[in-house]
């Protein structure tokens, strides 16, 4: 079996085959099966809520390959397995059933799922943790935050002009981005629990807040559709009439984000609670939930146009000086940080850990 040093290398790739997943509900996790010299024999990654975990993954691409023996063999995950049965089978009865004899894990999971590795190791597998373990929290950072936290982990969406105003002076915003941006957005909409505007926002744009296909058609599955704030909305207004079946609506009277978050963290959607939450606006809404750090990851769609007098993206967020000012970095997950969709550029971003504002890894 590799030696405690010779694991870095398979737990780097792991590290990278994570880095192919969506972030969300569930953290980035990836996954690497090595034979006794540690030839690496399979990957595997996380694609989101409902789907393969990692070690399953790669479970099922080693058996594709031919593996049929796991006797001699080591899998390196970037989290510890999970223990309980969800959507998909506990990782820790997988990885024993297969037979497989020793375990390496980088992080440990802070949330409901933790303990994996420590029932491993009382099941008698060896079990190594905390291997590159720095790398791998930095990747899940602020999953982890949204776990400590008690609340969903936020997506922003923006979708703005090269001088980030999102309406024109008229109020006139459908459509700033091209149809190639809207239809991503809704395949981001598809994988989230629900969406989230503001009372202006539902009073001005009227939207469906729905999931659309890439042909037009309603998704087979529909995210909870989110009013934040006092103000009543119309019962004439879009996103109240009926939808598809498992669908719905609610408006959260506040105007403080985690208040909100808080919320929809104890609100079931289509049988599971609300883990995942995509804040589309309008401008006071988003203002607030990055005033309030609330933001985990933001998908900004930049039209190559410019409006000058107009509505911006964003007003005060509590920011008066350059060294207070909310920093990202490009988000190499998912695909990748920068592309570009017909005329508009998509870029990628992901807070930056505390203390690495001025990393050359940025």
């Amino acid at each position: 079996m590799p030696t405690a040093d010779a694991d870095n290398g398979p737990m780097r790739r792991a590290l990278e085959a994570a880095q192919l997943g969506p972030r969300g509900a569930n953290p980035l996790v990836g996954a690497v099966l090595t034979d006794e010299d540690g030839t690496i024999l399979a990957t595997g990654h996380h694609r989101g809520a409902g789907t393969f975990h990692a070690e399953r993954d790669a479970l099922r691409a080693a058996h594709s390959a031919g593996v049929t023996d796991f006797s001699r063999t080591t899998l390196y995950t970037t989290l510890e397995p999970c223990r309980h049965r969800g959507r998909q089978p506990a990782c820790t009865d997988l990885i024993q059933e297969a037979g497989v004899p020793r375990v390496v894990t980088a992080a440990a999971d802070p949330g409901a799922n933790g303990g994996g590795a420590a029932l491993l190791d009382g099941r008698g597998l060896d079990v190594v943790t905390g291997v590159l373990e720095a790398e791998a929290t930095k990747l899940n950072h602020r999953w982890n935050l949204a776990q400590t936290q008690q609340r969903p982990f936020v997506t922003v969406h923006l979708a703005q002009t090269l001088d980030a105003k999102i309406a024109a002076a008229d109020g006139t915003s459908q459509w700033i981005t091209s149809e190639p941006s809207r239809r991503h957005t809704h395949r981001i909409r598809q994988r989230v629990d629900a969406i989230l505007v503001g009372t202006n926002t539902a009073h001005i744009d009227n939207p469906r807040l729905t999931a659309r296909n890439d042909d037009g058609e309603l998704a087979d599955s529909q995210p909870l559709r989110c009013v934040m704030g006092l103000r009543e909305i119309p019962e004439d207004a879009i996103l109240k009439q009926h939808q598809p079946e498992g669908d719905g609506w609610i408006q959260l009277r506040t105007r403080d984000p985690l208040e909100a978050l808080r919320t929809l963290a104890g609100t079931t959607h289509g049988g599971y609670p609300v883990k995942h939450v995509l804040v589309e606006g309008g401008q006071s809404v988003l203002s607030a939930f990055f005033a309030a750090d609330l933001v985990d990851e933001v998908f900004a769609y930049v039209a190559p146009m410019l409006l000058g007098v107009g509505r911006s993206s964003l007003g005060d967020i509590g920011v008066t000086t350059l060294a207070q000012a909310r920093r990202f970095a490009l988000d190499p997950t998912d695909g990748g940080a920068v592309s570009t969709m017909d005329s508009d550029v998509c870029i990628h971003l992901k807070p930056e850990p505390e203390g690495d504002a001025c990393s050359p890894e940025s």
